[in-house]
């Protein structure tokens, strides 16, 4: 076997919706190109994209 099965993965770049490649080919991946990978960390930069607390009520390890 001389081809990985990631080589013909196809995936949905998360800025514009496009589909494109996962393999070593496509640098900026999961996204299309450079210019969707800076859209997005762009996007991070200004906060509109935040990591939400978890729900539990109870403490984590870390807070004990």
């Amino acid at each position: 076997m001389t081809k990985s099965y990631l080589n013909d993965r196809v995936v949905t770049c998360p800025t514009c919706q496009k589909s494109t490649s996962w393999d070593s080919k496509n640098e900026s991946r999961p996204f299309c190109s450079e210019r969707c990978k800076l859209i997005d960390f762009g996007e991070w930069a200004k906060e509109s994209y935040v990591i939400s607390e978890s729900d539990s009520s109870e403490p984590s390890k870390i807070d004990q």
